[in-house]
C-alpha cells in the first residue's frame, strides 16, 4: 500500500479533503463498549461532558480559530455509520468474542448522529460542552478532542513551507523510530495505540499505527481507535473509563450509595461482558479507597488499569492487594497507560517482568511527541493536557478525585465533600504534562 506523503499533504491540504473527523468509528473502542451498557441499562440518564485544558498557560481560543472549529465539530455532526463499518461490528470478532454487540443495539447505532454542542469563549479559553442524553453524549468526547488538537497542530504549521514541513515530519518519523527500535529490544513486551484523543492528526496517527505494525510485529497488539483497527487488520482494544463510576456517583442518593457506585459500575459491566474485558479501572475517586472497601470478587477479574498513580508505586499496589485476596500476581494482567513515555514503558517491564502479565497502552508520547523537531523552534506544536469529562449528570455535579490531585475534576465543594467520604490517602500531586 502506498504511503501517504503527510508533509505535501499538510501543505496542500484542503478543508474538504481532509475534514479531522472521517468516521463516527473513527473513535476509542471502549467508547462504543460503554456506550451499549448505557443504551441497554441507563438510555434516560443526561450527562453533560465538557472540555478541560489543564495547560492553562495555552490560550487555545488564540490559537485556533472559532469559525474552523464549528466547521469541524458541524461536519462530525453529519457522520453516520456505514453499512460497511456496520457489518464489520455485526461480523467481527473482539476479545475472542463474536457479536460482542447486540443487533437491538446494532439497529440503533445505525441511525446515530452526534448531538447539538454549546461554545462559547472566556478568558482565552474555549468553553465548549455537549448536553443531553448520556447515549449520545459519551461519543463526543473522543472526536471533541482530536479536532481541537489538530486544529491546533494545523494553526501552527499553516507558516512552515513544503520543506520545512519535510524537515517536520523526517525527524518526527526517525524519532518515532528510535523508540520504535527500544521497545523491540524488550522480550515479549505487548504494546498498544492508545492516542486517538491528544494525536497531532489523523493522518499522523495512521503512519505511527503502521510503523509500530511492521517495527515490532506481534508484540504491537492493536489500537484502541476502531477506524483504524478495521483499516489495517488489528485488534480494536479498550474496557471502560472514569465517566461510569462518575456518572453512577453522580446520580447516588446517599453516602452509601456513593461509596459503592465504582463497584455498581463493575457490577452492571460484567453483565455485559467477560474474559479479557474485565479489567478494573480503580482511581476515579483514589485507587487506595477503591482496594480498601473492594469486595472479593473483583479479585476475579482478569486484571487493573492503573491511570494516574506512578506506574511501579501503582502496580505494586494492586499486587500486594491481589496477594492478600490469596490471588497469583503472575495470572493477572496490569495494563499501563498514563503519559507513557519509552523510558517509563521500560522501567515498568523490568520492574514487572516474570511478577505480572503486562501490557502498555501508549497514547500522547506515541502520536504527537514533535517537541525539537521543527526547523524553528516552536511551542505550538507541544501536546497539551486536554480533556472532555463529565460534569454533570440528571443535573447533578460529576466528579473526578484521581491519585493525582492535579487531574482532579468537578466543583470545589463537591471534590471536598467526596475526599471526605474516600478519603485523601494514596494521592500525590504530580506535574501534568499530557
Amino acid at each position: 500500500m502506498a504511503k501517504t506523503d503527510i508533509a505535501r499533504r499538510v501543505y496542500n491540504h484542503t478543508w474538504k479533503l481532509d475534514p479531522i473527523v472521517r468516521s463516527l468509528l473513527d473513535t476509542d473502542f471502549y467508547k462504543l463498549l460503554m456506550l451499549q451498557m448505557i443504551w441497554g441499562m441507563y438510555p434516560k440518564v443526561d450527562a453533560t461532558f465538557t472540555l478541560i485544558n489543564r495547560t492553562a498557560s495555552v490560550r487555545l481560543a488564540d490559537e485556533i480559530d472559532e469559525g474552523e472549529l464549528r466547521e469541524q465539530l458541524d461536519h462530525a455532526r453529519t457522520l453516520r455509520f456505514t453499512k460497511k463499518e456496520m457489518i464489520w461490528l455485526g461480523g467481527n470478532t473482539f476479545y475472542g468474542r463474536k457479536q460482542i454487540f447486540e443487533p437491538e443495539f446494532l439497529a440503533w447505532l445505525e441511525d446515530f448522529r452526534l448531538p447539538d454542542y454549546e461554545l462559547t469563549k472566556r478568558d482565552g479559553q474555549y468553553e465548549l460542552s455537549f448536553p443531553g442524553p448520556w447515549m449520545y453524549t459519551t461519543l463526543w468526547e473522543i472526536p471533541a478532542l482530536a479536532i481541537i488538537n489538530e486544529l491546533r497542530s494545523r494553526a501552527a504549521l499553516r507558516s512552515f513551507g513544503p520543506f520545512a514541513l519535510d524537515v517536520l515530519y523526517a525527524r518526527a518519523k526517525a524519532k518515532m523510530w528510535d523508540k520504535t527500535e527500544r521497545l523491540k529490544a524488550l522480550p515479549g513486551i505487548r504494546i498498544s495505540d492508545f492516542g486517538t484523543r491528544r494525536r497531532h492528526s489523523f493522518l499522523w496517527q495512521r503512519w505511527c499505527v503502521e510503523a509500530l505494525k511492521e517495527g515490532i510485529g506481534d508484540a504491537f497488539t492493536g489500537t484502541s481507535n476502531v477506524l483504524l483497527a478495521m483499516d489495517n487488520d488489528l485488534e480494536a482494544l479498550g474496557t471502560n473509563a472514569h465517566e461510569l463510576p462518575m456518572v453512577f456517583a453522580a446520580l447516588a442518593n446517599s453516602e452509601e450509595e456513593l461509596r459503592q457506585a465504582p463497584y455498581k459500575v463493575l457490577q452492571d459491566w460484567q453483565r455485559y461482558y467477560g474474559g479479557n474485558l474485565l479489567i478494573v479501572l480503580p482511581d476515579t475517586f483514589g485507587t487506595a479507597a477503591f482496594l480498601r472497601d473492594a469486595p472479593d470478587w473483583i479479585a476475579d477479574w482478569t486484571g487493573f488499569r492503573p491511570d494516574s498513580a506512578p506506574p511501579i508505586e501503582g502496580g505494586e499496589k494492586i499486587l500486594s492487594w491481589w496477594r492478600e485476596k490469596g490471588k497469583d500476581p503472575k495470572q493477572k494482567l496490569l495494563i499501563f497507560s498514563d503519559g507513557l513515555e519509552v523510558e517509563t514503558i521500560e522501567e515498568a517491564y523490568r520492574h514487572f517482568r516474570g511478577k505480572v502479565r503486562m501490557s502498555f497502552g501508549w497514547g500522547t508520547n506515541l502520536t504527537n511527541d514533535f517537541e525539537g523537531c521543527a526547523p524553528t523552534e516552536t511551542k505550538s506544536l507541544d501536546a497539551i493536557s486536554l480533556v472532555c469529562k463529565v460534569s454533570e449528570a440528571n443535573g447533578r455535579p460529576a466528579v473526578k478525585l484521581s491519585d493525582n490531585p492535579a487531574k482532579a475534576t468537578g466543583d470545589e465543594k463537591e471534590i471536598k465533600r467526596y475526599l471526605r467520604i474516600f478519603g485523601e490517602k494514596g494521592r500525590v500531586e504530580q506535574l501534568v504534562k499530557v
